[in-house]
């Protein structure tokens, strides 16, 4: 009787939770304020210093000049997707530090159809692209709603990359995030969009991020984005096929890579309050807005973090 009344709370907490976020997505903004926009500011250039640490998706992210050049450098789209903005997270912090240069050596984790190896070998960094082997992409779905890369081939992007650059810079290679191989060493730095929150658990998540920074050379760079539960502290999602990442585990997993002599930048913990910044798309989800999303009774969006690697 008394776990039965525990799981009657729950899932009372739970229905709670996702009706506020429904009546909240009932307040769409105008359209005037996200149909066709933001708009495209031509001929910017990359920003200088506008992620010296973690951040969250916001809203005024998508005006910045800086966000328009990455856009297009990246052949996308310009939009108020998250996903859009986990792309250019990846490329601004990486390029502000200058890993992104001729030579280096780079690793992308669970890259699905992404722009980024394309980019980066377009900049004569020698890429490895891994994704999941095709037999567990099929189980998790990532196959049939177009999210897995089934070989190199998949992730050429002409309009990115020249062929000849792309032949040359890039490989690919089956990799189950869980159990990174070891023979994966030496980059100069790696990078997963919104790939970590899938691996089973939130520790299996934070596990990986420690053991991406293993994979790289001293000084090196990892930066990854994933899921932040942007409801809760302490109530989340874990142990499912995706899971929701808190304030508090990420501060732990800080604590965890500077114990190892790793430094985790500190994160821009600001949500932003812009119109986009409090409304919640929920399921099924739109093409846009799509900055903040529900997700079983929370509010989430994608939070971008930045690792270096210590001297050792």
């Amino acid at each position: 009787m008394e776990r039965a009344l525990a799981r009657l709370e729950v899932d009372f907490a739970e229905h709670k939770r996702e009706t506020r976020l429904i009546l909240d997505a009932l307040a769409l903004p105008p359209v005037e304020q996200w149909k066709g926009q933001p708009p495209f500011i031509p001929n910017a250039a990359p920003g200088e210093r506008v992620f010296a640490g973690g951040a969250l998706c916001r809203q005024d992210s998508f005006r910045a000049p800086y966000f328009s050049y990455w856009t297009g450098r990246l052949g996308e789209s310009l939009r108020y997707h998250r996903k859009l903005w986990e792309f250019v997270f990846i490329a601004q912090a990486l390029w502000e530090r200058g890993a992104v240069r001729a030579g280096a050596r780079a690793l992308g984790f669970g890259v699905g159809l992404e722009p980024l190896p394309a980019f980066f070998a377009s900049h004569d960094v020698a890429v490895v692209a891994t994704d999941l082997a095709v037999d567990g992409a099929v189980e998790m779905g990532w196959v049939e709603t177009l999210q897995h890369a089934h070989g190199k081939d998949s992730l050429r992007r002409p309009l990115v990359c020249p062929d000849a650059l792309f032949e040359r810079n890039v490989s690919f290679r089956e990799c189950d995030m869980n159990a990174v191989p070891a023979d994966l060493v030496d980059f100069d730095f790696c990078w997963s969009a919104c790939a970590l929150e899938h691996l089973g658990s939130i520790e299996k998540g934070l596990a990986f991020i420690e053991r991406s920074v293993e994979c790289l050379k001293p000084g090196g760079w990892a930066v990854h984005t994933t899921e932040l539960n942007l409801s809760s502290d302490v109530a989340t999602v874990d142990h499912m096929e995706t899971v929701l990442f808190r304030r508090r585990d990420l501060e732990a997993l800080a604590q965890r890579l500077a114990a190892k002599g790793h430094r985790m930048a500190v994160i821009d913990w600001n949500p932003g309050d812009e119109p986009l910044d409090v409304y919640y798309d929920v399921p099924p989800y739109k093409p846009q807005p799509h900055v903040k999303v529900a997700f079983a009774g929370f509010a989430t969006t994608s939070i971008g973090l930045i690792v270096q690697r210590g001297d050792q």
